[in-house]
């Protein structure tokens, strides 16, 4: 366990030191990130992180063939070719984020990456699910470099946020690396030495090294060069262990259901994967490139329910947690224990949810207090209007042409028709009021420029297009 600290340790070293001169590489290249209607930042962002990434995960593994505990899985598990394919997507992605490819040319880049990295070996030979073998070299291939432009496109769609992918991943893969050393410790217990832990190991600690620059507000993003690379060792570590490794060894001593190998990694990129699979539907019913960019992904679905930025983030953080450790959780515990400390996460999810939703809780106030405010107030001023309506003087004793009844409901229809609300597809009407309240009855003033006189009230109405309400206290305006 101390080395694939180690390796971890050197990764986040390594990844954090060379953010700063890849952000200035940024700057001087212009190699900035514009701000576009579906962005959630303000202001042009230097990108090309991922390069940062890609050396620290260099970095990391080289370490690793040095060190004699390690040497032999490493020169002999496939890591380089790992690291080569890691380096082939990282490539294109500084490209597309200097020159913005289309996404034919991007997706080309990216079977040829997992071709590349299939034929040295890193391949789904095995599917541990009932112990089925892939029988053909042409299948495994097909099927190794589907799972890699997945995983890839995956982790790409879901990089909208500042610390969101890197987080994610980071999240799983400590949850990943957990049953990966508990699998080798069980198949080997001569030696832990394991290319999928080191792997693994190296992911984390990238992981850990970007986000203090990358988390909100962020100082760089990672771009494409950094969301194809997370991608693609993710699911490199994936086939090492799901397509190469027979877990069947834990089956006697552990609880381990035998679609275990499977879900975990799909637990590592539930949110992702969900992701990519509601834009592809979505953007495919519309008639458009699955590809193309839009502001419909779950992270701006988070936004719009009243998420912040960093709460929207760690929300995502919270349920990649609980799917991904309660699948690990099934390596070390029994069904019942494992389901009892699900339920547990998923409440925490929840209540953590629905905390961190100000927006929600302040829209739903709002709309209460106001519809409060709205019959309270049409109350008080119905009341207010009867009261005064009631206590003036009889203006039939100072005009006896003027019938009580007549006056009476004239008035009050003049008072209260500012609140009448209009027929539908009528352009709503409003009146220039102004209130006198001082030591006697307040005065109510309807302007319209019209200069009419009603129960000694002066009230004046003012047509729609110069409307503006205004309430006159006792000493003053506002």
């Amino acid at each position: 366990m101390k080395v694939y600290l180690l390796i971890l340790l050197i990764a986040a070293a390594v990844t954090y030191a060379s953010v700063p001169v890849v952000r200035h590489v940024a700057l001087v290249t212009n190699a900035l990130t514009p701000v576009r209607q579906r962005d959630v930042h303000s202001m042009p962002i230097p990108r090309l992180g991922g390069v940062a990434m890609f050396i620290g995960f260099l970095t990391a593994i080289a370490v690793a063939s040095q060190v004699p505990y390690l040497s032999a899985v490493v020169a002999d598990g496939g890591a380089w070719a790992v690291v080569a394919g890691a380096g082939m997507v990282c490539a294109l992605g500084v490209i597309d984020d200097l020159w913005d490819l289309d996404w034919m040319t991007k997706l080309a880049g990216q079977v040829l990456a997992a071709g590349f990295m299939a034929w040295q070996g890193i391949q789904m030979i095995t599917f541990p699910l009932g112990g089925l073998t892939i029988g053909s070299s042409r299948l495994s291939l097909i099927t190794t470099v589907l799972v890699v432009v997945a995983a890839i496109n995956a982790v790409n769609f879901v990089d909208g946020l500042d610390g969101l992918a890197a987080g994610i991943i980071g999240i799983g893969a400590v949850a990943f690396f957990a049953y990966t050393y508990m699998l080798t410790r069980t198949t080997t217990p001569e030696s832990y030495a394991s290319v999928a832990a080191t792997i693994v190991a190296a992911l984390i600690g990238i992981c850990l090294g970007f986000l203090p620059h990358n988390f909100n507000p962020a100082t760089i993003f990672m771009g494409d060069c950094g969301s194809m690379l997370l991608g693609l060792v993710s699911a490199a570590a994936t086939i090492i262990v799901t397509g190469q490794i027979d877990p069947a060894a834990l089956y006697g001593s552990r609880a381990l259901p035998a679609y275990l190998p499977v879900l975990l990694p799909l637990a590592i990129l539930l949110l992702p994967l969900t992701d990519m699979t509601m834009a592809v539907i979505r953007r495919t019913k519309a008639g458009k490139s699955p590809f193309h960019p839009d502001r419909m992904h779950l992270h701006h679905r988070l936004l719009a329910a009243g998420h912040s930025h960093r709460r929207a983030v760690l929300v995502m953080y919270t349920w990649t947690a609980v799917a991904s450790f309660s699948l690990a959780a099934m390596a070390f515990f029994t069904p019942g224990q494992v389901a009892t400390g699900t339920c547990v996460g998923v409440v925490i999810a929840v209540i953590i949810t629905w905390d961190l939703m100000p927006g929600m809780r302040e829209n739903v106030g709002a709309r209460t207090e106001v519809c409060a405010r709205h019959v309270n107030g049409q109350k008080r001023y119905s009341d207010t209007t009867m009261q005064r309506t009631n206590t003036r003087p009889n203006s039939s004793s100072l005009h006896p042409s003027i019938d009580p009844t007549t006056e009476h409901e004239e008035s009050v229809a003049a008072l209260t028709q500012v609140d009448a609300l209009p027929a539908p597809g009528e352009e709503p009407e409003e009146h220039h009021i102004h209130v006198n309240e001082g030591e006697g009855p307040g005065q109510y003033s309807i302007d319209d420029g019209g200069g009419e006189e009603v129960d000694g009230h002066d009230v004046d109405v003012m047509d729609s297009e110069q409307a503006e309400v205004h309430r006159i206290g006792s000493e003053g305006g506002e």
